[in-house]
């Protein structure tokens, strides 16, 4: 469980509002539903402050995918508690919620185990928090994780421009929740549900919307992102592919992302799409967890290490410089030497840019936690420092590959020192560089490959946002 975001309303602040505090832990789709949750806030009031001390709301956004993701969640609680009887005792007051993944799992046992809590949301349920929040204020204390029969989508509402573009030149766009897949060892199948596909006219609403507010690179998000399917206009089927086209054509969206996909899923039209869209990065995420066909069957992925080896292959035949990122799950029950063995070959044959790597951990709930053969804690530490010393070294290699190239940056932000701006590769590297303007895509020299960045020379050219921006003058 990784703490990703905090506030994510503007900053800005009107005499007498409410502020918030939002804490986001997890995936990139909990930043983008903390941002809605944030729109929804605003809509009734709400402004965000960075400093806990400052909020009259506090709101956790949490993740249940590792290990004990609820036991940390309460000890947040535990001290956020002592700031709560603080404020009682100077007749001040500070509403308490817990919304996402955990919310959602562990419901009225928050409220049970956790006093200081006065409202638990489920994913699925966040839209109507303005009118859970009113029933807390007449005294009550609210577990809303009901799965909306509404679409939550159709009752949030829009970001303002402002907000928009407080939050950056890239922005996350939810087009696909929940999965069908039910992996063994995976909670989100019953924490977000199953899939669900957005209409495509409301996600291409969407992105004109972070166009026209100065947003240059868009990734969208789902949990099984290219399970995602739609109908255009003449009621025709389209897939992730379609969608990619369709929003690559909106005015200002240079450079689109999604994430993440599941390799059943990746079809001939989005592979086609890889070939030939240039504002598709070329940079795709494709977890596999294991390159042992006997663990794969026990994780129910429903693919072997060959189907996904030669799906590596069609990939890159129709995009040759594409990077890939995946996943690795170590000691799964029953995983033995020789298993690993296997995915040690196939991340030596595939060869990643980038990889995330974990232990085992059951979840409550899931057929993983009820299999036999778990693997000791000592034996699945050492596998995982073996598989992150050789994913290291290929990153590494990765970059420093790049030096020498040329490469479309997207500025996004001042770098840590004065005169340096920073932006991001196709490859979602962070570059370093001497100027630059927030917005601007510049083309780059890369000099040197550092620890989890590049560095590069002057800009030899760049291309200004054709609506300049959102930091523009």
């Amino acid at each position: 469980m990784t703490d990703t975001s905090q506030a994510t309303l503007s900053p800005t602040r009107r005499a007498g509002s409410r502020k918030v505090f939002i804490k986001t832990y997890g995936c990139q789709m909990n930043v983008y539903d903390s941002q809605r949750m944030g729109d929804a806030l605003a809509s009734d009031g709400y402004v965000a402050t960075q400093a806990i001390e400052e909020a009259d709301l506090v709101l956790i956004n949490t993740c249940h995918i590792r290990e004990k993701a609820a036991e940390k969640i309460y000890s947040e609680l535990g001290r956020i508690r002592k700031m709560k009887l603080e404020r009682a005792a100077e007749g001040r007051e500070l509403r308490v919620a817990v919304a996402g993944c955990v919310a959602q799992a562990e419901g009225e046992e928050i409220i049970a185990r956790a006093p200081v809590v006065d409202l638990v949301v489920g994913p699925q349920t966040y839209h109507r928090l303005p009118q859970a929040l009113s029933r807390v204020e007449k005294g009550e204390r609210v577990v809303d994780t009901d799965y909306a029969v509404e679409d939550k989508f159709e009752h949030l509402p829009k970001a303002e421009r402002k907000e928009i573009r407080a939050r950056g030149v890239s922005a996350f766009l939810t087009v696909q929740e929940g999965c069908d897949k039910f992996c063994t060892f995976c909670v989100v199948p019953y924490t977000r549900g199953s899939e669900v596909s957005r209409p495509l006219a409301r996600i291409l609403d969407e992105a004109r919307q972070l166009a026209e507010a100065g947003v240059r690179e868009v990734t969208l998000l789902g949990q099984n992102v290219n399970a995602w399917h739609g109908e255009d206009a003449a009621g025709r089927p389209v897939g992730l592919g379609g969608l990619v086209f369709a929003l690559a054509a909106i005015p200002g969206i240079e450079r689109l992302r999604y994430t993440t996909s599941h390799p059943r899923d990746m079809d001939d039209e989005l592979i086609a799409a890889h070939r030939d869209l240039p504002e598709l990065m070329p940079y795709l995420h494709l977890p596999v967890q294991s390159g042992s066909d006997a663990i794969l069957k026990a994780m129910n992925r429903r693919h072997t290490a060959d189907d996904y080896l030669r799906l590596v292959d069609r990939i890159r035949a129709a995009r040759p410089d594409i990077a890939l990122s995946g996943d690795f799950i170590v000691g799964f029950p029953g995983e033995s030497e020789a298993d690993f063995d296997a995915t040690m070959r196939l991340v030596e044959a595939v060869g990643y840019a980038s990889a995330f790597s974990f232990k085992y951990s059951p979840r409550p709930g899931t057929p993983g936690a009820e299999l036999t053969g778990h693997v000791e804690e000592a034996v699945k530490t050492e596998r995982l420092g073996r598989l992150q010393d050789l994913i290291r070294r290929q990153q590494q290699a990765f970059s420093e590959s790049l030096v020498g190239k040329t490469l479309s940056v997207l500025v996004e932000k001042p770098g840590r020192h004065p005169g340096q701006m920073v932006g991001r590769s196709p490859y979602l590297q962070p570059v370093v560089m001497s100027s630059g303007e927030i917005g601007e895509i510049v083309e780059v020299e890369i000099v040197e490959a550092v620890a989890n960045s590049l560095m590069a020379a002057a800009p030899l050219s760049f291309e200004r946002p054709e609506r300049g921006g959102p930091f523009a003058a």
